[in-house]
């Protein structure tokens, strides 16, 4: 067992720069998923703490967009700075969290200090274009590239801290305020975030973060000096989103889940794309990513081995306690989510899908934490729900193909489009692959996930707008068109 302290910090409500101990919305008791024990009780926020976040934000937003681009650059560095200083801590912290094994969650957090750095790089380049000539036009005609306003933030459980950085840097460094509803099964990560904000001296007001209800969710997002909403979750939830901004033609951007195909041609190496393919669905964050290649399709004359490389390798998984350095893989969020994979095996295999290795809950010394084997199907359905519908656990789905056309027909025949992945050397199908595959991107032979310069978002039930890149400040801004008509 490992001697890293587990007790979690008192979580709080920060609004206005202030710390509240409690909410109109109660507690929230916090379970451990490597216990199953209640070991914190976290304050809600209601539709009252939600008011006085968003005034606040409002407020502070009347200074913070005349704060010089500079400032808002270099309070976003020493932001990144602090965040590097605390990466072991955040490890922890995710630990508690979630059970995100602390092995991978320092450098998680290092991703986030680079999201941070690379939006701090674009506060002081916003910029407008010319589009009338006075000459020519007899009228001088430019843009300007505002910020909305308060954006209200709403993010899930699986990766809080990444979520806070693919989101408050670029809304922040664009001129915007914010208030940020984390999960309430995800806080303490978002406690040591806010203790950073503060050292790194942002003004009062300007990043307000608050776990809450769901009542102080939909509080949050019709909120009418609320200008704009950035969530990432479910698309359940994402559709109540879109239909209470509907009202008032309040913007949306959304991250929501996947269905992703990575597909295997007999030239690639086989070596680095079953550990892949295996990794990047059953062991990191145990399954629950959205952009994770979920469905696995194999050419037909390297399937069995591919089969038997994966099979192996889901065996050979790391598994247990988060924060033992030797384990790579921790358990699921929590009971219910650890009730619904087991659920949606069982449907699997009685749907026709052979079940190669796993499927059972872990028992032994890990009984009383949720926890799953590494589970992986062959032979299933394109139209079974196991294809079609997000599992959010460590559960892969192998299909064959013989030729491209039928492996693009698997791959798009989804309603989900958020990523997707091809293995081939022959760079000439990988880009023929990558303009037909119907999702917001396509990584090629081992490609970097959410590289920080390129936007990240999906298509279909994915989701839309984007994360990541010049497209992601852009998402937080709006254009203005100016035109002067010039005396002759």
């Amino acid at each position: 067992m490992s001697d890293i302290d587990r007790t979690p910090p008192k979580v709080h409500l920060h609004i206005n720069g202030e710390r509240l101990e409690a909410g109109a919305g109660g507690f929230y008791d916090h379970i451990s998923p490597v216990t199953g024990q209640v070991d914190a009780q976290i304050p809600l926020a209601d539709k009252q703490e939600v008011d006085a976040a968003v005034d606040a934000a409002h407020q502070a937003y009347q200074s913070w967009r005349k704060v010089a681009p500079a400032a808002r650059r270099a309070m976003l560095h020493k932001l990144a700075d602090l965040l590097d200083e605390n990466a072991v801590e955040f490890a922890r912290l995710g630990a508690l969290d979630n059970g995100t094994p602390v092995t991978i969650g320092t450098p998680f957090a290092a991703t986030c200090s680079e999201w941070t750095r690379y939006y701090a790089g674009w506060a002081d380049k916003i910029q407008g274009d010319l589009t009338g000539n006075p000459v020519c036009d007899g009228e001088l005609g430019y843009t300007l590239a505002q910020p909305y306003g308060v954006v209200g933030i709403i993010i899930t459980w699986n990766g809080p801290l990444i979520s806070l950085a693919m989101k408050i840097p670029a809304a922040v460094a664009a001129g915007n305020t914010v208030v940020v509803k984390p999960s309430e099964l995800t806080p303490f990560a978002g406690e040591l975030f806010m203790d950073l904000v503060e050292e790194a001296g942002f003004p009062p007001g300007v990043i307000n973060l608050l776990p809450g209800t769901a009542e102080a969710g939909a509080q949050l997002v019709t909120h009418p000096l609320v200008k704009k909403v950035s969530f990432t979750g479910g698309p359940v939830t994402a559709t109540r989103i879109l239909q209470s901004c509907a009202e008032t033609m309040k913007p949306a951007v959304l991250e929501l889940g996947g269905k992703s195909a990575n597909i295997v041609f007999d030239d690639a190496d086989l070596d680095s794309a079953c550990a892949i393919a295996t990794t990047f669905s059953l062991s990191l964050l145990t399954g629950q990513g959205c952009a994770y290649a979920t469905r696995l399709l194999v050419q037909d004359t390297v399937h069995d081995e591919v089969v038997a490389r994966v099979k192996a390798i889901a065996e050979s998984i790391a598994i247990g306690d988060p924060f033992d350095p030797a384990v790579f893989t921790g358990p699921v969020v929590n009971e219910a989510a650890l009730t619904r994979i087991l659920g949606v095996i069982e449907k699997a295999e009685a749907d026709g899908a052979t079940l190669i290795t796993g499927g059972e809950r872990i028992g032994g010394e890990l009984a009383d934490g949720y926890y799953i084997q590494p589970t992986v199907f062959t032979d299933v359905d394109p139209d079974s729900d196991l294809a079609q519908n997000e599992v959010f656990g460590p559960v892969l789905a192998i299909f064959k193909f013989s030729t491209e056309e039928e492996a693009l027909a698997i791959a798009n025949n989804t309603r989900y489009g958020l990523s997707s992945y091809v293995q081939t050397k022959d760079l000439n199908r990988a880009t023929r692959l990558a303009a037909e595959l119907d999702a917001g991107e396509t990584l090629v032979n081992g490609a970097q996930n959410l590289k920080i310069g390129r936007p990240f978002g999906g298509f279909g039930l994915s989701g839309m707008g984007k994360e990541g890149g010049r497209q992601g400040i852009e998402e937080f801004l709006r254009v203005k068109a100016v035109g002067i008509a010039m005396s002759v």
